[in-house]
């Protein structure tokens, strides 16, 4: 190569480089570190990122009746590792639900083989197979700060979440969290489309773990307004949960 091509290729090269560098920097701007850290802190609120176990009880109502009661007990580690197990009713006991990162399988006690699911497919009710199993709302999605809402007399962040990858549950959620304690207050769920799917409230805050989180969870359909989930959250304790326990082979011995 001569010493002119050299030096130009060089050029190009370096010019490459600060230009990533420079479209790496832009993109991460305060605002959007301070988004990421409100994501981070209201995740933490919700669920433990160390191993834990609860008891989830889901009652879907239809024109203020109950159409449909299910219990789940969760087993989770770090939010990207999850298996969901149906305590009632009795007829379904004995089915179970894995995640292992992204990917989601569901053992049935009369299949042979554990069979694929999708985050965002209906579990019961208003609630998706990703509401029970993954709750990781930082690791899922890129956040910025839209505005500040105050309601109640209380200041809210509103934050925008793209989702950063395929596979997630919604495409898009607008978040609601304190300012004062980064405690969730609401979200909104949309699909690809930007249609609003679902609403969400983050309700009755009682210590578990440590931690002042919210013990209920009412899931409404954004167009049968007279259709609701209510998810009740109990018995939150910590669990020692090595790694294979996550594993499809692992599935049968889950008690």
């Amino acid at each position: 190569m001569s010493a002119m091509k050299f030096k130009s290729a060089t050029f190009y090269l370096v010019f490459a480089l600060v230009a990533s560098f420079a479209a790496t920097t832009k993109a991460q701007t305060p605002e959007d570190a301070q988004a990421k850290i409100i994501l981070e802190k209201a995740d933490e609120i919700r669920f433990p990122r160390t191993g834990f176990q609860v008891d989830i009880n889901v009652v879907t109502t239809v024109d203020g009746q109950t159409s449909d009661t299910r219990k789940y007990r969760v087993l989770s580690k770090g939010n990207a590792n999850t298996v969901v197990m149906v305590t009632e009713p009795a007829s379904d006991r004995g089915q179970i639900i894995l995640m292992k990162d992204s990917d989601l399988w569901v053992f049935l006690p009369e299949v042979s083989q554990p069979v694929r699911l999708s985050l965002s497919q209906r579990l019961t009710g208003q609630v998706a197979n990703g509401d029970l199993a993954r709750a990781n709302f930082a690791g899922d999605y890129t956040p910025k700060i839209l505005r500040t809402d105050s309601i109640d007399g209380q200041n809210y962040h509103v934050l925008e979440l793209i989702a950063s990858g395929r596979g997630v549950t919604y495409h898009r959620v607008l978040y609601w969290v304190n300012q004062a304690n980064n405690r969730p207050h609401k979200a909104e769920f949309y699909s690809v489309s930007n249609r609003l799917l679902k609403t969400a409230r983050y309700e009755n805050y009682q210590q578990m773990l440590g931690i002042v989180r919210p013990t209920r969870l009412v899931m409404q359909d954004a167009l049968r307004k007279n259709e609701q989930s209510v998810l009740e959250y109990a018995d939150m304790r910590a669990r020692d949960l090595p790694d294979r326990v996550f594993t499809k082979e692992y599935l049968r011995r889950l008690e």
